[in-house]
């Protein structure tokens, strides 16, 4: 089942599901990784199982860490304390 590219593709769809289901851009990193992998498969280029898990989970580190540079968090989005109101 690790072999056939229908199922990669299946996997990045559901992803892709999930992300739009709980935004915040948790998902859409290994929606790529599994459309890559699924690509890769339908290309032609059969490799072992754990070679395939490798691709996905490097292909999924790099959109994450893409998107995250791209879309995540902007300077002044989050509100930091100096000081708690508890001190006074």
């Amino acid at each position: 089942m690790i072999y056939l590219w229908w199922a990669w593709m299946a996997a990045a769809v559901l992803l892709l599901v999930l992300e739009m289901l709980a935004p915040g851009f948790i998902f859409l990193g290994f929606a790529v990784g599994a459309a890559a992998v699924g690509l890769w498969l339908l290309a032609g280029y059969a490799v072992a199982w754990p070679w395939l898990l490798l691709v996905f989970a490097m292909v999924s580190l790099v959109a994450w860490i893409v998107l995250r540079q791209l879309v995540g968090v902007r300077k002044g989005q989050v509100k930091l304390w100096d000081r708690d109101i508890n001190e006074d």
